[in-house]
């Protein structure tokens, strides 16, 4: 998987020469970069180091990220550990695979995160990079309707967009900067038509399962998309909900989920995006050790999480994990009660739970008087 950072590093090299991002190098690496030009300033410590330190840093920066997301989550310290030590398995085989997704879980939140605290200029910050380098951080613009000023946020989008779209000119030009963008959505369209084949390793997504259950790998993405934007979309029209913290954190929970099922390039390693949503969900609920929660978290962790591993025997890997995308079922499972939750459910009264009740405190991290302890 080494040759994963080799396309992150090379990303840097190849703007600071002013040669085409995404053109095939065989000569340096298999594959092809599809990351967006200003990942080559992301990535730019890294590529100055040695091989060996750049991979170590790498990693820990995935790790440290992530763990200090969740940990910013207005959780109680068990509910955050039961969250990471459940997407674990996830983030192993993203970080196995050298990739930036656990970064990309780490801007989502973040962005959710500093919207509520009323810090747009940073929340907005995490959405424009994030999506200007693999396009998925950008439904943090969701979190637009918890803003508490949306034209600062609606300000700060833009300006963060104009920033980062000229930042590689620094270290190449305005006229290359230009052509890779150009380039960039070239390639992500060819990268789309690439995906959707029955011998990729991608579209492990909702519309990739229902490609191979009729067995057409031309069934078109629009209809899916349209369908999860609305049933994403309509819970944020639920205003009256806004003000509990269990039905924020489940559109949360429904992004991390929604980024990932309704992507043809979702692959094994993208997973940890939509798994921590996954976990993020279940361990909100009142009672998350359900005979019905157990079975859906057991199918989570094997067959989501270890199901295309070496766990598995290469025929069932093969023949049945990946020939009819069960690695995606358990979170599409999870997908449909939270939407159902999200557009149905009274959050606003306390979910069964009184005020009274210790675990009611305990799991929100909430005072008595009402307060947040972590806002």
């Amino acid at each position: 998987m080494y040759n994963n950072y080799v396309i992150f590093k090379q990303v840097y090299f190849h703007t600071v020469a002013q040669t085409d991002l995404y053109k095939l190098y065989p000569g340096e690496y298999y594959d092809s970069n599809h990351y967006g030009p200003v990942f080559s300033m992301f990535v730019a410590p890294f590529a100055l180091m040695s091989d060996g330190w750049g991979l170590l840093f790498w990693s820990l920066l995935n790790a440290v990220l992530l763990l200090w997301a969740v940990d910013t989550l207005p959780l109680s310290n068990k509910v955050k550990m039961l969250i990471l030590l459940c997407s674990s398995i996830e983030f192993a085989n993203s970080v196995h695979n050298i990739q930036f997704n656990p970064i990309i879980t780490a801007f989502i939140i973040f962005s959710f995160r500093l919207v509520r605290k009323g810090k747009d200029e940073w929340a907005t910050l995490f959405i424009v990079l994030g999506a200007l380098i693999k396009l998925y951080p950008i439904i943090g613009l969701a979190f637009f309707m918890f803003s508490k000023n949306k034209g600062k946020f609606i300000g700060y989008t833009v300006f963060w967009f104009a920033f980062f779209l000229v930042l590689p000119a620094v270290i190449s030009s305005p006229h290359f900067v230009v052509q890779s963008y150009t380039d960039w959505y070239h390639s992500l369209l060819d990268k789309n038509h690439q995906n959707i084949g029955f011998g990729a390793a991608q579209d492990i997504s909702f519309m990739g399962v229902c490609r191979r259950m009729v067995g057409n790998p031309y069934l078109p993405n629009t209809p899916f998309l349209l369908f999860g934007a609305v049933v994403f979309g309509l819970p944020l029209l639920r205003f009256s909900q806004f003000t509990a913290l269990k039905f924020r954190l489940r559109v949360l929970a429904s992004a991390l989920l929604t980024v990932v099922l309704f992507s043809t390039g979702s692959e094994h390693p993208t997973y940890v995006i939509a798994v921590t949503g996954a976990m993020l969900w279940m361990f909100l609920q009142d009672k998350p050790f359900t005979t019905r929660n157990i079975i859906i978290l057991v199918l989570l962790l094997v067959i989501t999480g270890l199901g295309l591993t070496d766990a598995f025997p290469k025929y069932l890997r093969e023949e049945i994990v990946s020939n009819y995308v069960l690695k995606a079922w358990p979170c599409i499972i999870v997908w449909f009660i939270l939407s159902y939750e999200l557009m149905f459910k009274d959050f606003t009264a306390k979910e069964g739970i009184r005020p009274d009740q210790p675990q009611y405190y305990k799991l929100l991290d909430k005072k008595p008087d009402g307060k947040l302890a972590t806002a």
